[in-house]
């Protein structure tokens, strides 16, 4: 299976890009192009989907988004926007010539896809939003209501340190992490891949967009796509746990909002099932595709 790296110039700085599999595909796949959650936070522990490429021959590419991984880090705030990462996504597809493609979102990288699909770009034949939301005051409020489920001295902790500004202490980090552990991702031990990322989170350009799970005083704050989720007109596969920090009442609108999406639930996971449940996860993204593909001749 070939992998290849490269750079994009984006806006004076470098996205860092991977391809795994061959561009254009020799079976004739249309590619995969990643966009994975954060803000701020590399692509590592979505590399489960590299796997699709060997299997099926599907093309798939991932990439750092800027401020992150092995992109450029700009030490400039003003970047830190939804609009700088909605223009990543075109300029990566131009650099690597990109026509006909499939585009996947997960949870902040469903927000960018969903902002960039509302923009009808020519060539997108299918959309995967994973874990993803459509309003960022719904998210709130689920993160809110989950949170209010851990045990009072786990809630006590978090509060505190929130309150006082020590969000970098390791009391902070513990208690936290009682809540990723049951809504992000249950596998225990968290696999390397899901480590790497976590471990190297940008957490200024995460406080400046977002600010916590459950407290978003960044500028995403109001974010709401909701009541224009009818403009989609392009197939939509939509993806959740059964534990997911983007519960059943943050996904339902998306469900109900565009035009014959299909839902599918993975009944193991958390926010995380392409980690989580790898091979069912890997087997219903590329049914979808295949469907997608087949059902339009001209592609």
């Amino acid at each position: 299976m070939s992998v290849a790296e490269g750079t994009v110039s984006f806006r004076g700085y470098r996205t860092w890009y991977q391809v795994v599999g061959e561009l254009p595909s020799p079976v004739g796949k249309l590619p995969l192009v990643v966009v994975n959650g954060g803000p701020g936070c590399p692509h590592d522990y979505m590399q489960d989907l590299a796997a699709s490429a060997d299997e099926s021959g599907r093309p798939v590419v991932f990439y750092d988004q800027l401020g992150c991984g092995r992109s450029d880090h700009p030490d400039d705030p003003a970047l830190w926007v939804m609009d700088t990462f909605v223009e990543e996504v075109a300029a990566v597809r131009e650099a690597l010539g990109l026509g006909r493609m499939h585009l996947l979102g997960h949870s902040w990288g469903s927000q960018v896809t969903l902002e960039y699909a509302l923009g009808r770009p020519a060539g997108l034949a299918g959309l995967v939003l994973a874990s993803p939301l459509a309003s960022a005051p719904a998210y709130e409020a689920e993160a809110r209501r989950l949170k209010q489920s851990l045990p009072p001295e786990v809630q006590e902790v978090i509060d505190q340190h929130e309150a006082e500004g020590t969000t970098g202490d390791d009391a902070y980090e513990r208690a936290t992490m009682e809540f990723y552990k049951r809504w992000l991702c249950r596998l225990d031990p968290w696999p390397d891949h899901l480590l790497r990322s976590f471990t190297n989170w940008r957490q200024d350009v995460y406080e400046t967009m977002w600010g916590t799970e459950w407290n978003i005083t960044g500028n995403l704050k109001d974010w709401d796509v909701t009541a224009r989720l009818g403009e989609l007109e392009l197939p939509v596969l939509i993806t959740s746990g059964r534990h997911d920090v983007t519960t059943p009442a943050v996904v339902r609108p998306l469900a109900d909002g565009i035009q014959n999406a299909e839902w599918v639930i993975f009944e193991q996971s958390a926010h995380l099932a392409s980690a989580e449940e790898t091979e069912c996860f890997r087997q219903v993204l590329e049914s979808f595709l295949s469907r997608v593909e087949a059902a339009d001749p001209g592609l």
